[in-house]
């Protein structure tokens, strides 16, 4: 079965769309003086599927410097994320914070 012209015009006319990434985000979690490391150890691997080691480093960096990523998402998992941790960490009562913001790229 052989196409129409008019088929065969229809065939091969592609239309190419550009696809932009969304922008990223990095969650941001900041040391304070009264959550527990071993808090914020469950908070990572619950949260952000850390392995213990990874969650034991990054535990490590928030309280030598005061903060360190989490991990980078898109603007509303990034958002839900830090939102999940504050919430869970105030019904746990911790005050450790989360927060996000646009990668540095």
């Amino acid at each position: 079965m052989r196409l129409s012209n008019q088929e065969d015009n229809d065939a091969q006319t592609v239309t190419q769309h550009k696809v932009e990434l969304p922008s990223l985000y990095e969650v941001i979690m900041h040391n304070d003086d009264y959550t527990t490391m071993d808090f914020v150890i469950h908070v990572l691997q619950k949260f952000f599927q850390k392995t213990a080691d990874q969650a034991h480093e990054i535990m490590l960096r928030v309280h030598h410097d005061g903060q360190a990523q989490c991990g980078v998402y898109t603007k509303e998992v990034a958002e839900a994320k830090a939102f999940k941790v504050n919430k869970y960490s105030r019904s746990k009562g911790h005050p450790l914070k989360c927060s996000y913001q646009p990668c540095q790229s």
